[in-house]
């Protein structure tokens, strides 16, 4: 019986994982150097970060899924 195994689900599902928290990290870091200068707030966590994705996924659409961003 042919399967699709392991490692190839943790071949694909690994990096898609890595590449959506390096987007995360890529946000807090933008929004730490560009919001609190510009409009004077403070600077955000990781994990505020994280949520901010999400959030604007749910609201702007990608199509059902976060791989999309």
């Amino acid at each position: 019986m042919v399967g699709i195994g392991y490692f190839n689900v943790l071949a694909v599902f690994v990096p898609i994982i890595a590449l959506f928290f390096l987007v995360v990290a890529l946000l807090q870091w933008l929004w730490n150097i560009t919001i609190p200068d510009v409009f004077g707030l403070r600077s955000i966590t990781y994990w505020q970060a994280f949520r901010l994705l999400i959030i604007a996924a749910i609201l702007f659409g990608s199509g059902g899924t976060l791989v999309n961003l």
